[in-house]
């Protein structure tokens, strides 16, 4: 592949999921890919519009060539600005969400951008009287296992090369417009053997449930014996649900049917199915070399 200058990625983080901390290493997990360069602004934990009117510049010093906004909940007001900077700009722009973003599905398509919406990327548990630093941090790393082995981490970063390959090519980008549920487990996944992607489904179909149960801890229940036990609940299930996923990867690395994708260094898509075979350019991805 001829040499191309590298293409500049901006994310803005505006609030958490379990996408956000990671997303970066999704795209250059080696920190050797020649082909982009990625620049992260955030707003930490805090959404408010006044927040993200202060951040928000400074995303496009970068003079991006893409632009992600990661970020729970789209439609209130601070991820909301985001958006309508986004949509503006010119430059081509996708949002990565959690469930609560398929309410503004069709206003997100009226303003062009692309979306990823994964659905099994839950609200925390956010009451005070059970969310200290440590149970959040606990949380986020049992989601962000589910994401990873499920496989919803793999859409997301080649969804991203996509665009990326598109951008070096000279073709123009199109925009993914996904929603990742269990059924995009079934049919997208790379586990080979039944009961391990059986076992991933659940795990994914539980962090679903997780963010139904929060979303009534923390937003309709007033009375601490009540809303206290669903939380922790949700939380209970997560750390079940990660459990479950760890058991369907195992299955997969008893049979040595494991399947790994790294990026190459100009960001090609390399892939291996057995742990002591060579790497290959994977076909699959760019078509046949």
């Amino acid at each position: 592949m001829t040499e191309v200058q590298a293409k500049k990625i901006g994310v803005f983080k505006c609030g958490n999921i379990a996408s956000s901390p990671i997303f970066e290493l999704l795209l250059d997990e080696l920190a050797d890919r020649q082909d982009i360069k990625t620049r992260t602004v955030t707003t930490g934990s805090k959404m408010s519009a006044e927040d993200v009117e202060e951040a928000l510049p400074k995303i496009f010093d970068l003079n991006p060539d893409l632009l992600v906004l990661i970020s729970p909940n789209p439609s209130i007001a601070g991820p909301a600005k985001v958006r309508e900077k986004f949509s503006t700009s010119g430059i081509p722009s996708i949002v990565i969400s959690d469930a609560p973003a398929k309410r503004v599905k069709a206003e997100l398509e009226k303003q062009g951008l692309g979306y990823i919406i994964i659905t099994g990327d839950p609200l925390i548990g956010a009451r005070r009287e059970f969310l200290d630093p440590l149970e959040m941090a606990i949380f986020n790393s049992n989601i962000i296992k589910v994401l990873a082995i499920t496989g919803v981490y793999r859409i997301v970063h080649r969804e991203i090369d996509k665009l990326v390959y598109a951008l070096k090519t000279g073709l123009s980008p199109v925009l993914p417009k996904l929603i990742i549920d269990v059924n995009s487990i079934r049919d997208n996944s790379d586990f080979k053997n039944p009961y391990a992607k059986a076992k991933a489904m659940a795990a994914y179909e539980l962090t679903e449930k997780i963010a139904e149960i929060n979303l009534q801890a923390c937003f309709i229940e007033k009375e601490s014996d009540k809303y206290i036990p669903l939380v922790a609940c949700a939380h209970e299930i997560a750390q079940a649900a990660a459990i479950l996923a760890e058991e369907a990867r195992e299955i997969e690395k008893y049979n040595d049917t494991l399947v790994r994708k790294p990026h190459a260094k100009d960001g090609r898509a390399k892939v291996k199915t057995k742990l002591m075979l060579p790497l290959t350019f994977d076909e699959e991805f760019y078509g046949k070399e």
